[in-house]
């Protein structure tokens, strides 16, 4: 689908390796504004290279900019929210996939607080009927994506939402999910069926696992009560 250039970095794919709807992928453009800052720093503190490191700030606040002017739109439920892909004519795609970058990944990159106001909003679209690739079922709740098909769970998405959060409670339901859905394996999958956690795809996925030992370290060091507790 054409674009028109607005300031914004163009995806032909998504990180699931799905093909974008529309060019421009907002939370393929919110990594980009974080690592662009975090390269002007280095650029400037390790190598001296002042004028590289401001090159690199100044594409990232265009970026940046361009995210807040069209990246953005009013839903009818949820207020002000973050699209997930926008092509700069108008056009804007109202959803999330589990796949990080992620818009419920916001956060959990650098990009913004999860108090944000417009994350907030975007977060309640994304846990919800609002999101066509949110599933809920008797084995859990969660995002998917179009990658695997309907009503498969990503636990990538649970664990971001552990992450995005400062609700201990919300954390310790997301642990308990993340432990009751492996399938009897000890492993997090790819994802698992919103009916039949023993239904999943991907017996190895290293991705997650790994995503899931830094929640249980980052819990550890910031909610030590939590796993002292029987979930």
């Amino acid at each position: 689908a054409p674009v028109k250039p607005v300031g914004l970095i163009v995806s032909s794919f998504r990180p699931s390796d799905d093909a974008t709807q529309y060019g421009f992928l907002i939370p393929a453009n919110m990594f980009a504004v974080v690592s662009l800052r975090q390269l002007a720093e280095i650029e400037d503190k390790v190598y001296g290279n002042k004028d590289f490191s401001g090159e690199c700030i100044t594409l990232a606040d265009e970026v940046d900019a361009a995210i807040r002017r069209y990246g953005t739109f009013n839903h009818p439920v949820c207020g002000r929210i973050y699209a997930f892909e926008v092509d700069g004519f108008g056009n804007a795609l109202c959803m999330d996939d589990a796949n990080v970058p992620s818009l419920l990944a916001a956060p959990y990159l650098g990009y913004c607080s999860f108090k944000d106001a417009i994350y907030q909003n975007t977060r309640k679209m994304i846990w919800s009927g609002n999101n066509p690739y949110f599933f809920k079922g008797k084995a859990g709740e969660g995002v998917g994506g179009p990658h695997v098909g309907l009503n498969y769970i990503w636990p990538m998405s649970i664990i971001m939402k552990a992450f995005t959060t400062d609700d201990s409670e919300e954390i310790r339901a997301c642990l308990k999910q993340l432990r009751d859905t492996d399938g009897g394996t000890g492993f997090m999958h790819e994802s698992f069926h919103s009916e039949d956690a023993a239904d999943f795809t991907r017996s190895w996925f290293a991705w997650t696992n790994t995503l899931f030992g830094e929640l249980i370290l980052n819990t550890i060091k910031e909610y030590p009560n939590l796993l002292s507790q029987i979930l």
